[in-house]
């Protein structure tokens, strides 16, 4: 699994996503990405109770703890590499969360559009 450069949407380096709990297609902190990502986990996502809610609903519970994987839960305000897909979804459903475009991979604008993503931008300065 070649890890495709780890660069944002401004073509700069990708910042760290979250460590707490770790997050990314490799686990690393990052919304790094591969051929072998079929989701997409490009979209650095700050959880809000309502998203986090959303997400439970449409199948895919990022809030309640998987003892199994080490995972602890997702809680409001903490930072996840989200599939970019998943974050259209959310869009289109009127419960897209906010975007930090810095820790946001390149790769995400293949499958959402920057416009979009700057409307939720956290980090747009």
């Amino acid at each position: 699994m070649e890890m495709f450069d780890s660069v944002n949407v401004f073509g700069e380096k990708l910042e760290l996503c979250g460590d707490d709990p770790v997050t990314g297609f490799y686990r690393d902190g990052s919304c790094n990405t591969c051929s072998q990502d079929i989701g997409s986990h490009t979209v650095c996502i700050e959880a809000s109770a309502e998203f986090l809610q959303y997400s439970r609903f449409k199948g895919n519970d990022l809030s309640t703890p998987a003892p199994g994987s080490d995972f602890k839960g997702l809680q409001a305000g903490q930072r996840w590499c989200l599939c970019a897909a998943r974050w259209l979804q959310a869009l289109e459903d009127n419960m897209a969360p906010r975007v930090y475009l810095k820790r946001t991979h390149i790769k995400a604008l293949e499958i959402v559009p920057m416009e979009l993503l700057k409307k939720y931008a956290i980090d747009l300065s």
